[in-house]
C-alpha cells in the first residue's frame, strides 16, 4: 500500500477508533491520538502515526476465561493479554523476543494490516508525558531514533471522542512548529534539534508497511 490521501489517513484514523471502541482489545485502552504528518495537515500522508495508552494487566487478567484453557503454548496469556481476548482472536497474539505474549504486538496485529502505512506507538504513559520522557533518554544517549514527535493530537481518552479535535483534524486547523522548532520548545538546544529530526525523519522513512513500537515509563 501507498501513500494515503489526507482523507483516507482521517477516515483510517476513525475506524481504528471505533474498533477501539467496539472490540474487546488484548489490553485496556485510555487514548489515542495521532502525531506527525497527518497532525500537520499534509496530503498525501506517507505514514499514519497513532500513538495509544494502554494500561497495564496489574494484578491479573479481567476476563473470565482461565488462561489455562488457551493452548496456545504462549507465555503471558492472562498477565500481559487477556485471556478472552486471546481465545477469540488467536491470529492476533503476537510474542516478544522472551516469548511473552506482547500487548503492543498484539494491539498491532488487531488494529492495523500488514501492509497499511500505519505505525503504532503504544505505552502506558500518556503521550506527553512520554514524549518528554523519550526526549530526555536521547539527549542523554544521543539515540535520536527514539524520540517520540511531539506534534500530537489528543482524538479519544476513556471512551469519549473529541469532536473538537477530529474536526481540526479533517480540515487541517492545528498550527504546529516544524519538528526541530517542537524539540527546541521542548529545551533542545538547536544545533541537536535539527539533527534530531534529521535522524527521526529518516528513521520514518525507513519504515515500510505497518510497524509498531511498544514501552513501559
Amino acid at each position: 500500500m501507498t501513500d494515503l490521501s489526507r482523507e483516507e489517513a482521517v477516515a483510517r484514523v476513525e475506524e481504528l477508533v471505533a474498533r477501539v471502541e467496539d472490540d474487546r482489545m488484548p489490553v485496556p485502552v485510555r487514548e489515542i491520538w495521532v502525531f506527525g504528518d497527518v497532525t500537520l495537515g499534509l496530503d498525501p500522508v506517507e505514514r499514519l502515526d497513532v500513538y495509544l495508552t494502554k494500561d497495564i494487566l496489574v494484578g491479573g487478567d479481567d476476563s473470565e476465561v482461565d488462561p489455562d484453557d488457551v493452548a496456545l503454548g504462549v507465555d503471558g496469556i492472562g498477565e500481559t493479554v487477556r485471556a478472552d481476548w486471546a481465545a477469540e482472536h488467536t491470529e492476533h497474539v503476537r510474542t516478544n523476543a522472551n516469548g511473552y505474549a506482547a500487548p503492543e504486538k498484539c494491539l498491532g496485529a488487531h488494529l492495523v494490516d500488514d501492509d497499511e502505512p500505519v505505525h503504532l506507538e503504544v505505552c502506558n504513559a500518556s503521550f506527553d508525558d512520554n514524549v518528554t520522557q523519550r526526549l530526555e533518554g536521547a539527549l542523554a544517549t544521543g539515540d535520536y531514533e527514539q524520540i517520540l514527535d511531539p506534534r500530537g493530537a489528543c482524538l479519544w481518552v476513556d471512551g469519549q471522542r473529541s469532536e473538537e479535535a477530529f474536526r481540526k483534524l479533517r480540515e487541517g486547523e492545528f498550527v504546529l512548529p516544524t519538528l526541530s522548532g517542537a524539540l527546541e520548545m521542548l529545551g533542545a538546544d538547536p544545533e541537536v534539534a535539527e539533527e534530531a529530526a534529521d535522524a527521526l525523519r529518516a528513521y520514518r522513512e525507513r519504515q515500510e508497511g505497518a510497524s509498531v513500537r511498544g514501552d513501559v515509563v
